[in-house]
């Protein structure tokens, strides 16, 4: 049945010391299934190999007892070869559910115990292998593995598949039976980088992003590389080894739209057979890209606008109704249809009907006020970059040789008599003002965006911290490139808080174009970069240098799930030449280019969510704090829970890592460790590697430090830039991703037009009417949970280590995170603290631990997973 190394399969037979005892295992499996249902046809092939004899053969390998012959290397013996048992009788379950198989092994207590097997699949279709428990081997009682790993006829492996026990050991503790097993199954997920990588391959490694345009379409589909040069720094992603571009050989060919589900990822990296019928609704909408004509068709007598903020409220309250004709015949033509069902919510006619935004939900008209307005820079989508302002005028960093003067033009007239008294030095010496500062991230990129459609500023805000704890916009400044040349500086607009008339109106634009560019930096930089670019390469080196017995791959691991795969589709669908983010959001074609330039910027250590508060000037270091620091905005939702949060991830994490490591000595001497940290460092972050503010990884302090950045990023950093996109985003007018014209000058049609209609004025300023239902397609699908979420605290197998001490510290964890959650829920309430519910009377939840599953605006999943 196997032609491969038969002298070597012949020495595993005979190593089972006769016939022995019987130990009984149970297998759990589950089948190929396609969106929940049975590959029929798959189900039938595997039952024919059955009967011909290619079945599923399992080997244990003793962890205790050694092969003294074998001349190759010091192995542990290895057991007869055994089958599942019952294949054909056994009917899987209709949904993607699993099936549990008997297999009995002969084994004596003279071979040990049991660390590994290897299995080896004779049928023509991959399975899902979830686990095996071996009851009663002898000397030692029951042993478990946790697999959860696709497992691919043989003929796609060079070496046979293994798996090991559910224990811990550092690399030089453990059991030299199973050490070269160990260090090569390493090299397999390393593979030999080259060559194009096929679904079944399990092979981890790193790339430039090079994949984002597609020149040959034609020029304007092009892209610059992200990667490998000093002008396009970022992170590198998960290697798919396409061949070339016909039109740039530097540049990786991309795969058509309709097969976007099948880009590479390491085939475990891809989502659960539940998660992908969940996701199925993003790759459908993601379609819509293409049918923009049919769109505007739908739209009544003022295509792309909308009208009035009440017309608004039509996608919400009736839907837009789009009848059955030549748009949902496109749909069918390019996706089956079990991918419509989303979409085809009703029959005949299909609505475009979305849930109300939990931010107009209780109030339609509070978004709109000054306080709001603050409040979501301290608990809305973005609450990462607001700073405290301690310099007056604000300052650039900007080179002036090459951008002249870009120092604010905000002044003490402006402001001087809104800050209770207090003189601009007083303010500043007492905390008591900041700023939301998008000035010098826009600037160098402005001039090109606004060559295209969008017509924007880079912006300047001002605000001020009052006696209850909110704060109050002062004054925003709007700034454009200088018409004779990027040298003479910036030409800026200040404009101050008003109430009505046409003065009124114009605030509310000047507040419009700060939310369009925190938009577009919240999408691009808080998220994208800072949340799923960066993890990946921590992803890539975790699995090529720790193995799954290493502490610290059984501690991160859960916090990667999922990312991968949505990385890569976001570089298919989402992030691409004229994919979704391009389309909605207002740097265009400079999208993913801007957040380069961020990653120029992004420090490991400041990740650290005390690290950033202190960085960004809310907080101070205060020994007295069980967190460290103080806040000097004591009603701070996000850092508040945050910090929470935080402190208990660093406590999970330094119990856990204390189980394995006494000393600093054991930091540094542990080879697997060392070299995950150099390459997450050389190649995984390798335009960074020369950064000296990166850890050493010495001590256990450096060791607890960054596992927990690494842990908190995935989690609950991710959590809340990205599921209260559309409880907040999801009402466009509230959070405007792009803008389409000026403040219009006085004597114009426009001002007119803002003076009598500034409704309709607004509206046709800011998203127009097709990029508002695309942009809140997508961040309605961003912002569900999957029915088969994981959330902190949580495991997908209470059994993933057969470490007491470690289960015991994980609970603990658990238990903390329930304790913080009633606090949150307990502060909510408190209407002492103004800014966790506001004036649209929405709470802050998105740092809730736990979560159902949907649209729900809290929850905090393990790993960046949608």
């Amino acid at each position: 049945m196997d032609e491969r190394s038969p002298s070597k399969r012949s020495r595993r037979e005979d190593s089972g010391n006769g016939e022995g005892s019987k130990v009984r295992g149970v297998v759990v499996v589950m089948k190929k299934k396609v969106f929940g249902v049975n590959d029929i046809a798959a189900s039938v092939v595997d039952r024919v190999d059955e009967i011909r004899g290619r079945k599923v053969a399992l080997q244990l390998i003793s962890s205790t007892a050694a092969l003294d012959h074998d001349s190759e290397s010091y192995r542990g013996k290895v057991g007869r070869k055994a089958y599942l048992e019952d294949w054909i009788t056994k009917i899987s379950p209709f949904s993607a559910g699993a099936t549990a198989y008997n297999v009995t092994f002969e084994w004596t207590q003279e071979m040990g115990v049991p660390g590994a097997f290897t299995i080896t699949n004779f049928h023509h279709n991959e399975f899902y292998l979830k686990t095996l428990t071996l009851e009663d081997v002898p000397g030692h009682g029951r042993v478990h593995f946790i697999c959860n790993s696709w497992v691919y006829p043989f003929e796609y492996y060079k070496k046979d598949r293994i798996f090991f026990a559910n224990q811990t050991y550092l690399p030089s503790q453990t059991p030299a039976p199973i050490r070269g097993y160990r260090e090569e199954e390493l090299e397999n997920l390393r593979g030999n980088g080259t060559g194009k990588l096929e679904e079944w391959d399990r092979v981890y490694d790193y790339d430039i992003y090079n994949d984002l345009g597609d020149p040959d379409k034609g020029p304007e589909h092009a892209r610059p590389i992200l990667g490998g040069s000093p002008e396009f720094p970022y992170p590198r992603r998960g290697r798919t080894g396409r061949p070339p571009a016909t039109s740039d050989p530097k540049i990786e060919s991309r795969i058509p739209l309709y097969d976007s589900l099948s880009i590479y990822v390491p085939r475990d990296e891809r989502f659960s057979q539940i998660k992908m019928s969940d996701f199925v609704a993003y790759a459908l909408k993601s379609i819509f890209q293409f049918l923009a004509p049919e769109f505007e068709a739908l739209f009544d007598k003022t295509p792309n606008e909308f009208d009035s903020f009440e017309d608004v409220l039509k996608l919400y309250d009736g839907g837009i109704t789009v009848s059955n004709g030549s748009l949902l015949e496109k749909i069918r033509e390019r996706i089956p249809f079990e991918m419509i069902k989303e979409l085809l919510r009703s029959d005949g006619e299909t609505g475009f009907k979305f849930p109300l935004p939990q931010v107009i939900k209780e109030d339609k008209t509070a978004w709109r006020s000054d306080e709001e307005f603050a409040r979501e820079m301290l608990a809305g989508i973005n609450p990462v970059v607001i700073r405290r302002l301690q310099e007056f005028p604000p300052e650039s960093t900007l080179d002036p040789k090459i951008y002249g003067k870009q120092s604010s033009t905000i002044s003490e007239e402006h402001i001087i008599n809104s800050l209770d008294g207090l003189t601009i030095s007083e303010a500043i010496q007492n905390n008591k003002l900041f700023i939301l500062d998008h000035h010098d991230n826009l600037m160098p990129y402005l001039r090109r965006i606004n060559t295209t459609a969008t017509k924007t500023y880079a912006t300047r805000t001002i605000l001020f911290l009052q006696r209850d704890g909110t704060l109050k916009p002062l004054a925003i400044e709007l700034s454009l490139p200088h018409p004779d040349g990027d040298h003479h500086g910036a030409v800026s607009s200040v404009y101050t808080p008003a109430e009505d008339g046409v003065e009124g109106s114009i605030w509310q634009l000047a507040k419009a174009y700060v939310a369009i560019s925190d938009s577009g930096y919240h999408q691009l930089t808080c998220h994208w970069l800072s949340t799923h670019a960066a993890i990946e390469p921590f992803i890539i080196a975790t699995h090529r240098q720790l193995s799954v017995l290493h502490p610290i791959h059984k501690l991160l691991q859960p916090h990667f799930r999922d990312t991968m795969n949505i990385n890569a589709l976001a570089r298919q669908t989402l992030i691409n030449a004229g994919g979704f983010l391009e389309m909605t959001l207002f740097p265009g074609k400079y999208a993913l280019e801007m957040s380069s330039t961020c990653y120029k910027n992004w420090v490991f250590p400041d990740q650290a969510l005390p690290a950033d508060l202190i960085k960004r000037g809310v907080a101070v270091e205060d020994s007295s704090s069980p967190q460290g620091v103080r806040l000097l905005i004591e009603d701070y939702p996000y850092a508040v829970d945050g910090l929470e949060i935080w402190t208990a991830i660093r406590t999970w994490v330094e119990d856990y890592c204390n189980l394995y490591y006494n000393t600093d000595d054991m930091v540094q001497n542990d080879v697997e460790l060392q070299s995950w940290w150099k390459e997450l460092r050389e190649k995984g972050h390798a335009d960074k590697k020369d950064e000296p503010w990166w850890p050493k990884m010495q001590t256990r302090e450096e060791l607890i430090d960054s596992c927990t950045i690494i842990i908190w990023v995935a989690s609950a950093l991710h959590a809340a830039v990205n599921f209260g996109q559309y409880p907040y985003g999801g009402y466009l007018p509230n959070r405007p991703s792009t803008s389409r014209r000026f403040i219009p000058e006085a004597g114009t049609p426009e001002y007119e037009e803002l003076k009598s209609n500034p409704e309709k004025a607004y509206l046709k300023t800011i998203t127009s009417q097709l990029q508002s239902v695309l942009g809140i397609s997508l961040v309605e699908i961003l912002s569900r949970h999957s029915s088969d979420e994981i959330f902190l605290g949580q495991r997908e197998s209470p059994e993933w280590t057969s470490d007491a001490d470690a289960l015991k510290a994980f609970k603990m964890f658990g238990n903390r995170l329930v304790q913080i959650e009633e606090r949150i829920m307990e502060m909510n309430n408190d209407g002492r603290w103004k800014n966790r519910f506001g004036p649209v009377k929405m709470p802050y939840t998105l740092l809730y631990p736990s979560s159902d599953i949907g649209l729900t605006g809290r929850g905090i999943p393990n790993s960046v997973s949608i």
